[in-house]
């Protein structure tokens, strides 16, 4: 069995933003030359996320209204852990949208269902973040 591994990093320039990240995984798969296995992607910041869903600019506002509501940023005075980051929305978005996805290998290709696409999901950004991209298989 082969063993990849590669941090993708990504500098956002908003405090909440959803990268399609589908690009870079299907390169690190073909850098891998793993025909048959899985891809594991992780967050590896406490206030991101990696998720899969549909590439569609009117879900993604959903996401972001409905988390919003869910975890709303103001008052930061809302949260305890508010204080030396105003950032404690961030951590609960985070855990609502999930830390990883796992994706089979098939033929050397993303064993995706129809629309299915992976996403960065950034909750406190404007600074660089990393993305684990890890791949085993044959």
């Amino acid at each position: 069995m082969k063993s990849y591994r590669k941090e993708l990093t990504f500098n956002t320039t908003h405090r909440r933003e959803f990268i399609n990240i589908t690009p870079y995984v299907d390169a690190c798969l073909r850098e891998s030359g793993i025909k048959e296995g899985l891809v594991l992607c992780n967050a590896m910041h406490i206030t991101a996320s990696v998720f899969i869903n549909d590439d569609e600019s009117g879900l993604h506002h959903d996401y972001e209204v409905w988390l919003e509501k869910l975890a709303p940023e103001k008052p930061h005075s809302q949260y305890r852990h508010n204080g030396f980051e105003d950032n404690a929305d961030a951590h609960l978005k985070r855990q609502i949208m999930g830390r990883e996805v796992v994706v089979a290998v098939t033929n050397g290709k993303l064993d995706f269902g129809t629309w299915e696409q992976i996403f960065y999901g950034e909750f406190d950004g404007k600074r660089a973040k990393r993305v684990l991209v890890k791949i085993i298989g044959e």
